[in-house]
């Protein structure tokens, strides 16, 4: 097949961190742009139907890598703690910019 095109080359993951908020715009395909969190401490928190705006304080476990909780990066799917209670988050901070999470049970 070779080697791929410069359409085809992927970017570097966005690891997005906890702290103070910084975004990043990037231009993608088309007259489009994606805006990529490289740092965020606020998460919009969804539970029994009301969203709240909550501060985030630490990365408690991440099922991409166990590694990311140390170094407190945020991805898809990781439990994060905040001053509601600890949350899973269901968007891609390094994708769209902004952390959308559900709270999470007692477990």
């Amino acid at each position: 097949m070779g080697k791929k095109r410069k359409h085809e080359l992927g970017r570097e993951p966005t690891e997005t961190r906890v702290g103070d908020s910084k975004l990043k715009v990037l231009d993608a395909q088309g007259n489009t742009q994606k805006i990529r969190a490289v740092a965020t401490d606020q998460a919009s928190v969804a539970s029994d139907g009301e969203v709240s705006s909550a501060t985030i304080e630490a990365v408690a476990e991440n099922g991409a890598n166990p590694n990311y909780v140390r170094r407190n990066i945020i991805t898809k799917g990781a439990v994060i703690e905040t001053d509601e209670g600890q949350a899973r988050v269901t968007s891609r901070p390094g994708q769209d910019g902004q952390v959308n999470a559900v709270l999470v049970d007692g477990e």
